[in-house]
Parts: C-alpha cells; sequence; structure tokens
C-alpha cells in the first residue's frame, strides 16, 4: 500500500508533457508547430503500402508473437550486421517494442532495483527521468553544455559511485544533435568495464547523423555483453504514429527486458511490423538520400534562425536545433516559448525541461527542421519579426 505514494511522489511535477502543452497551443493558435519532431509528410509509398497489403492480407491483425514478428527480428538482425557489423541472433538477441520508448521503459524496470543509480546525459529525453523514478532507481545528470555540447569524461568518472548500476547514452543527442565520436564512446566502453556497468543506449537518430557518423557503443570490446541498444523505425521512415521500436542484446540482458516488456504492451503494431521488416532493407540510396535532405533543412532553418537572431548551435545530428535566445534580449526559454505563438505564430519548445539544472538550460530553445521547406520558409519568416 506504500508503492502510489512513493511511486506518486517520485513523478510529482512532471504532469502534463511539455510536447502536449505546445502541441495543443500550436493547434489552439493555428501557429507552425517547430516544437514536437514529427516530419509533416509521410515515408516511402512502397512502405505504407506494405502496411496496407498486411491489413488486407489479414497478416498482424490478430496478436503477433510476444517477441515480434519473425520476419522483423530477422531484418533488424540484418540491419545491425548491414551497418555496423554487430551479428545478433533473431531468435534470442533482438526484441520489438512499442516503440523506443517503451522499450526505454522495459530496460529500466528490468535492470535497476530500488537504490541504484543511473547517469545520463543532461539535457535529457523527458521519459527517461520517469522510467527512472519508475524503477526506484535515482538518476544522475551529466550537464552537456553549449556550444559543443561534448559529455565531460572526467565528470563522468567522477559521477560513477558504488551505487552506479547503469550508463543511459543517447547518441545522436535529443535535444541538443550532439553526437559521440569513436573516442568519446571508447573512454566511456572503458569505464563501463572497469566499473562493471550496464550500458543502455538510445540510437533512435542513428541514420539522422548529418555530420560525421554513428558508432554503436555495442561493438567495442567487452562491451556486446553488457549493452542494451535501442531504436525504432519511426524517425529514419517518417512513420512516427506506427510506434515500431526494438532492442539488441545479449540473450541474458534481452529476457530481463522482453519479462518487463510483455507487462506493459505485450504485442503492438501487428500489420506495420510487416511493412518495417520491409522498410529496413531499403537500398543505401534511401538512408543517403534521407541524411541530405535533413541537412539541407538544417541549413535551412539554421541561416533562418541566426538572421532573425538567435544564437544557433548546429547540430552533427538528429532533426533539431538547440538556439539561444539570449541574443534576442530574452532570458528564461519557458517563457519565450509559451508568449512565441501570440509573437509570431511559431512554436518551440523550451530545453529547461529537459534539464535538473534548470539553469544549464534556461535560455536555450530547440526547432525542429524534419517539416517541408515551405513551412520552414513561412515560420523563418515570421521569426524575423521579433
Amino acid at each position: 500500500m506504500t508503492t502510489r505514494p512513493l511511486l506518486n511522489r517520485r513523478l510529482a511535477g512532471m504532469g502534463t508533457t511539455i510536447f502536449a502543452e505546445m502541441s495543443a497551443l500550436a493547434t489552439a493558435t493555428g501557429s507552425i508547430n517547430l516544437g514536437q519532431g514529427f516530419p509533416d509528410t509521410d515515408g516511402p509509398r512502397e512502405i505504407a503500402q506494405a502496411a496496407a497489403d498486411a491489413v488486407l492480407t489479414g497478416k498482424g491483425n490478430q496478436y503477433p508473437p510476444g517477441p515480434g514478428i519473425p520476419e522483423l527480428r530477422t531484418a533488424i538482425a540484418e540491419h545491425q550486421q548491414r551497418f555496423y557489423g554487430l551479428r545478433y541472433d533473431p531468435d534470442t538477441e533482438v526484441l520489438v517494442t512499442a516503440g523506443a520508448t517503451e522499450a526505454i521503459a522495459a530496460a529500466m524496470l528490468a535492470l535497476l532495483e530500488p537504490g541504484d543509480e543511473v547517469i545520463a546525459f543532461e539535457p535529457f529525453y523527458d521519459s527517461y527521468a520517469a522510467c527512472i523514478a519508475m524503477a526506484g532507481a535515482t538518476r544522475v545528470p551529466l550537464t552537456l553544455r553549449p556550444p559543443s555540447f561534448r559529455p565531460d569524461l572526467d565528470a563522468l568518472r567522477a559521477a560513477i559511485t558504488p551505487r552506479t548500476r547503469l550508463l543511459l547514452l543517447n547518441t545522436p543527442h535529443n535535444p541538443t544533435g550532439m553526437v559521440l565520436t569513436p573516442e568519446e564512446l571508447a573512454a566511456i566502453a572503458e569505464l563501463a568495464c572497469e566499473h562493471d556497468l550496464l550500458v543502455v543506449t538510445d540510437e533512435v537518430y542513428e541514420h539522422l547523423v548529418l555530420t560525421g557518423a554513428h558508432h554503436p557503443i555495442a561493438a567495442l570490446p567487452g562491451m556486446r555483453e553488457r549493452t542494451v541498444s535501442i531504436s525504432s523505425a519511426g524517425k529514419t521512415f517518417s512513420f512516427t504514429g506506427w510506434k515500431v521500436g526494438w532492442v539488441t542484446a545479449a540473450p541474458a540482458l534481452l529476457a530481463a527486458v522482453r519479462t518487463a516488456k510483455q507487462y506493459l504492451t505485450y504485442v503492438s503494431a501487428g500489420p506495420f511490423q510487416y511493412a518495417v521488416a520491409q522498410a529496413l532493407h531499403l537500398p543505401d540510396s534511401y538512408f543517403d538520400t534521407l541524411r541530405a535532405d535533413l541537412r539541407r533543412k538544417r541549413d535551412l532553418l539554421a541561416e533562418g534562425l541566426s538572421a532573425a537572431g538567435f544564437q544557433v548551435f548546429e547540430p552533427a545530428g538528429t532533426y533539431f536545433i538547440t538556439t539561444d535566445i539570449s541574443p534576442l534580449g530574452e532570458k528564461d526559454g519557458i517563457e519565450f516559448c509559451r508568449s512565441l505563438p501570440a509573437r509570431c505564430g511559431v512554436v518551440a519548445i523550451p530545453n529547461a525541461v529537459f534539464y535538473d539544472d534548470t539553469e544549464a538550460g534556461r535560455s536555450l530553445v530547440r526547432f525542429t527542421f524534419c517539416k517541408q521547406d515551405d513551412v520552414l520558409n513561412e515560420a523563418v519568416a515570421r521569426l524575423r519579426r521579433l
């Protein structure tokens, strides 16, 4: 009878997410929504057709297998081998989830005990804090600071205590767009091995690296057996509403995550799993074109934001740009974002909500550029009115 009040205390103050608040504000004011990260065009038509065909032919309309359909688990394993040289057994080392968010929740619930500590990059995606809290663990932020948002590896080492159980990584990183370098990953891997830590890595933006390349930490020596790698189809294929994610990990870790996951959704997205299996086999040209198009959109919005007076921190990955509003004479990102729709008809997200140390992100604001060119051009024109 004491667990619910305890959980309520852990989740106190979270309330409605900033994404829900800002999206509702965009709808109410008719503003351009550059806040929540979803594309305004669908992904490849042949993949949408594959989903429709699955529905109409009765594939996945009833409960699919708990770990995911074999076709998708095999496609995920082949994807890891194709892009990173990582070999996973589709039957014992691959799990399909209801998006990456469920995968993160299942991993935290499965791998943490009350009192454990989790080190995570700050700012962090808001579900991280909630999932760690629900597992009864304590989050320990490692703050990424502008202009480069690179992790302080000495600070990371100092943050490790006897209670540290897990490192929660996100690369490419939302919201900053930072992409961990091979050297940084090697240093983090060394710390994980030295202190016998688990690593959960959120790699949903793996194909949205615009400068440099994505390197999974699971490929480094000593890391495969201690790493839970998470990704999803939503960002890569522009079908965010399908909520098809996955986990790859060594058998013992995957079994633990699967045990927790089966009590969350059990299964989801049956017909979409067949479509995503097909999507993962798209040719390299698809992924190259995706990156080139997003790189161009990044540059378009970055130039417009700079012209409007923002300090712009160019992202190496994801489809978000972090800016500083101080050059505009503004100090508080939350107040700025709440007033922005009325001022110029654009919605953004204040980075402060992703920090435990809100002062570290108080003047930072995030915009997304995964929109059509005419939408970005109109948003830039409106922002210049500031």
